[in-house]
Order: structure tokens, then C-alpha cells, then sequence
């Protein structure tokens, strides 16, 4: 079977890195009998639902939330036992390329005494800073408990949707300049594809920021209270990066705006030309439908000279008609 778990256990002055399948973990993941070290389990795919399960009642898991981590239908919300806590979030990604959704996945956290697993739901990167922390003990992770290795992952989630924030933010940049020199509908379908994109990361950090001020709340003795602020101030950043989400959906909507406001202005300039060019041949095809009525009492007929007369009016009117529409700046193009 494939390597889909990784295993850390740890303290201040040893570090033991360990990858393996789910069913090794659910024979050997034993985190009870080391109790001086910090375990955390990393699971990298749910496929293998019967080994699971087994891990899962070994670490002695409510048989609900054991559905809960297979099936994504609950809003998350913390759920507290007296020897564990555990929760589901929705973490994002980054999306690189012509990709108009966002890179979403569920993952499940089981933390106890002692110990950290993470249930995620396929193969995916979300934590390299904290593995990098935890090898080159980086910081205070190794000499803290499980609870300050949780606010490190959520800390790596929230960074995660600050990433996604950033990448619309450069995608709105692009569409600003854009909707300015070539403003065709592609514009504005791709203007729809990010409000779309935000609102749906929006769904996602507001039910993080709820899960941190049940966190920062909580009164468990699993999270120590000196680590409690942490949780404070991840609550504080994803209220930021709402504030954020909302400042650019304003931009879309400004951007959708502004293409509104050029297609009229250009659907006013094919207009203007159109009046005015019916407004200078108007009178020259009054003058043409007057003379071309064949009726034998009409004096002008008979002139010598007055086709070359019609035609010299007709060119008046056109030309004096052209010259005060241009002292008017009607055919001059609006840039």
C-alpha cells in the first residue's frame, strides 16, 4: 500500500519522522504509551475507510464523528469530550493557470492530551512550514504541546486563504487594466468568475473565524491558557481578510460598472454618428424628393443651369451643416 500518513512525534531534543499506510498507524499509532513526546499523525487520503475506522476507535472517536470525517455535510462546529476536541474545516488553495474555482478541501482534526491527527481528504501540500519548523526546530513548536501544533496548521490554513486573497487581488489588477484598453465580454465573464470565487472563499473563512472564537473561548484543559491569544489573533486575521473579500467584490462590481459605462459610451459615439449623418442628408433628400416629383408646372425644370444650381445648394447645406456640427464638437470622438 502507498505511503498516505506521516507521522511526527517530538519534543524539545528528539524529533522521530515516520511514513507509512493507515493500517500500519492503526496497529502501531499508540500515542498513550509516550507521553513525554507530542504525536501528530497527518493522514493524506480517506480512501481506506476500514483502517480508519480502526485508528479512529483505537484513539476512541464517537462513532458520529467518525461520519463526520468521511462525510461533508455539518456546518464545522467544535465539538468537546472530556479526553479530545475535534472539529472540521474547509481549507483553499491557490489556483494556478486558467482554473475559475477554488481549490477546496475538508480536513478533520482529532487533538487529545498528547496528540494531533489531521484527516485530509486527498494528497496536497497545506502544512510545508510546519513540517519545516518541526525538523529544523524552528521556534517554540517543539517545546509546546499539540495545542500550539494546532494553531500553527490553522495558522498555515489562514495563510492559505490569505495566498487565494492575494492571487484574485493580482487577477483584479490585470481585469482593471484590461477592461480599459480591450473591454470585450470576456472581460466581464471573467469579472463574474472572481465574484463568484470570492464569494465562495468567503463561505469558507467565515466558518473558520467562528471555530477561533469557539477556540479562543473554549474552557478545556487540553488548550493550555498561555496559548489561548494565538487563537485570538488568527480570529482577528481572518476578520481581516473578510474586510479584505468584501473590498474586492467592490472592485469587481466596479470593474462590471465601469465595462457598462464604455460599451454606452461607445454605443453613443455609433449613435452621434448616425444622427448626424441623417441630420446633414435629411434636407439634401428633401431637395431631391421635391425635384423628382415630375410635374410639368415646375419652373426650376426648366432652367439652363439648374442641375448645377441644385447640386450647388445641396453641397451648401451639406457642407454648412458639417461645419457647425464640427464648431459643436459633435464629430469629435469622445476618448
Amino acid at each position: 500500500m502507498n505511503q498516505v500518513a506521516q507521522y511526527y512525534k517530538y519534543n524539545q531534543d528528539e524529533l522521530l519522522v515516520h511514513k507509512d499506510n493507515e493500517r500500519y498507524f492503526a496497529q502501531h499509532f499508540k500515542p498513550e504509551k509516550e507521553m513525554h513526546l507530542t504525536h501528530w499523525l497527518n493522514i493524506h487520503s480517506l480512501e481506506n475507510k476500514e483502517d480508519l475506522t480502526a485508528l479512529m476507535e483505537n484513539l476512541g472517536l464517537d462513532k458520529l464523528l467518525q461520519e463526520d470525517v468521511f462525510i461533508n455535510t455539518k456546518r464545522p462546529r467544535l465539538e468537546e469530550y472530556p479526553s479530545y476536541i475535534f472539529f472540521s474545516i474547509i481549507s483553499a488553495l491557490p489556483t494556478t493557470g486558467a482554473k475559475y474555482e477554488l481549490k477546496k478541501e475538508r480536513i478533520s482534526f482529532m487533538m487529545g492530551d498528547n496528540f494531533l491527527v489531521s484527516f485530509q481528504e486527498k494528497v496536497s501540500d497545506h502544512f510545508p512550514i510546519v513540517r519545516d519548523r518541526l525538523e529544523s526546530n524552528r521556534g517554540k513548536i517543539r517545546s509546546k504541546g499539540p495545542d500550539f501544533l494546532l494553531f500553527r496548521m490553522l495558522e498555515a490554513i489562514t495563510d492559505n486563504y490569505s495566498e487565494v486573497v492575494d492571487r484574485i487581488g493580482h487577477d483584479i489588477e490585470i481585469l482593471d487594466k484590461l477592461v480599459l484598453r480591450n473591454p470585450k465580454s470576456e472581460v466581464l465573464r471573467r469579472v463574474e468568475w472572481e465574484k463568484r470565487k470570492l464569494v465562495d472563499l468567503r463561505k469558507t473563512v467565515v466558518p473558520m473565524k467562528e471555530l477561533l472564537l469557539q477556540l479562543d473561548h473554549v474552557e478545556n484543559t487540553l488548550i493550555v491558557e498561555d496559548n489561548s491569544h494565538y487563537y485570538h489573533e488568527l480570529k482577528d486575521t481572518c476578520l481581516s481578510l473578510l474586510d479584505e473579500i468584501d473590498a474586492q467584490k467592490q472592485m469587481l462590481e466596479g470593474i462590471a460598472n465601469l465595462y457598462y459605462a464604455i460599451q454606452g459610451q461607445r454605443m453613443n459615439e455609433v449613435m452621434k454618428v448616425l444622427t448626424v449623418t441623417s441630420a446633414i442628408f435629411i434636407p439634401l433628400t428633401f431637395i431631391v424628393g421635391v425635384y423628382g416629383m415630375n410635374f410639368e408646372n415646375m419652373p426650376e425644370l426648366k432652367w439652363k443651369n439648374g442641375y448645377f444650381l441644385v447640386w450647388g445648394l445641396m453641397i451648401s447645406i451639406g457642407g454648412g451643416l458639417v461645419l457647425i456640427f464640427w464648431k459643436r464638437g459633435w464629430l469629435r470622438r469622445n476618448d
